[in-house]
């Protein structure tokens, strides 16, 4: 009796005929052996489908080349090996990066050898000015279709919108969960650091792209939207029903926050205060398990008037987000 309620139950996850399943089941000349082997093994897969999946997820504004940076101590190429640990190390499933130029691009997919990436540089479709690029898994999700559209009154070519001062771009993906085949959309971006009404109308474009693109299905959107939790823009996201600000909803009892910090440094080591302009927002079907800002820094030697052999740096002028989501079946 219980192998038998244990097959039905199983039937229910995946829609076959539980009568059928045990009648087929009876037909089978099985050892004890062999039928304490199949009772356990589909009590397994019952409890992977009832705990659902996981996935850790990074947005990181990495900091273009600058050769301002260089003299400062803060120079790509120190700042590199730095960054691709981190993501590394970090194990993210998809990250969604902003400020990527063309050569940093092929820097970091050079050190992640487990990462593939989507993405197209916001000056000419291709490879010119910035990607906000998104980098994934190989070996967990599966890229089923991916595109790009511009922050702007004409979305489908490069160019400023609104009271913006550069171009913005927007890249989206579909993905599949290899472990459970789960499929979900994500969405990266990067808006305008000048333009107030650029950036609320740039809100209110993607909004209407994801309840146009993706219908029922689980969206996750990254970003350097450049302002913080205060602002108009901002709600327009966390009000709308459709997404939901990561980092609040770590404040219920199951979840774990850890963010000593905002989001952007500016390179300063000590500088503190507690305005997030790096977001990662999430559907309200996602549960965040954890959520955290990477506060990493690292050592090298001290150049122009800095005191001491050493000084404390920071890999890029932005920390990361990094939240663990798991989505029930």
């Amino acid at each position: 009796m219980l192998l038998k309620t244990v097959i039905k139950i199983a039937c229910l996850f995946y829609g076959i005929p539980g009568n059928y399943a045990f009648a087929t089941y009876k037909t089978l000349k099985l050892t004890v052996h062999e039928k304490t082997v199949l009772l356990l093994t589909i009590v397994l897969v019952c409890v992977t489908k009832l705990t659902g999946q996981q996935l850790t997820i990074g947005s990181y504004n990495i900091r273009y080349i600058n050769p301002d940076d260089v003299a400062a101590g803060n120079g790509w190429e120190q700042r590199l090996p730095i960054i691709s640990q981190l993501i590394n190390f970090n194990d993210f499933d998809i990250l969604g990066a902003q400020e990527v130029l063309r050569p940093q691009l092929n820097d970091l997919l050079a050190q992640l050898p487990a990462y593939d990436y989507t993405g197209v540089g916001r000056d000419d479709r291709k490879t010119e000015g910035e990607y906000a690029p998104v980098f994934y898994r190989k070996d967990k999700v599966t890229l089923l279709r991916s595109g790009h559209f511009w922050l702007s009154e004409q979305t489908a070519y490069p160019n400023k919108g609104w009271d913006a001062v550069l171009p913005r771009i927007c890249t989206w993906a579909e993905f599949e969960v290899k472990k459970t085949g789960l499929t979900l959309w994500f969405f990266n971006l990067h808006m305008d650091h000048i333009g107030v009404e650029a950036r609320r109308q740039s809100a209110l474009l993607v909004l209407r792209k994801i309840e146009e693109m993706c219908g029922e299905a689980p969206v996750i959107l990254t970003g350097d939207f450049n302002v913080d939790q205060t602002s108009e823009s901002y709600l327009v996201f966390a009000n709308s029903g459709t997404l939901v600000d990561s980092y609040e909803t770590t404040a219920v009892r199951y979840a774990v926050r850890y963010a000593v910090n905002g989001t952007f440094n500016n390179f300063e080591p000590n500088r503190k205060d507690d305005s997030r302009i790096d977001h990662i927002f999430v559907s309200p079907t996602f549960r965040v398990e954890r959520y955290r800002i990477l506060t990493d820094m690292y050592w090298e030697p001290s150049v122009g008037q800095e005191a001491g052999p050493y000084s404390v740096r920071i890999p890029s002028d932005h920390y990361p987000v990094k939240v663990t989501l798991s989505y029930p079946n």
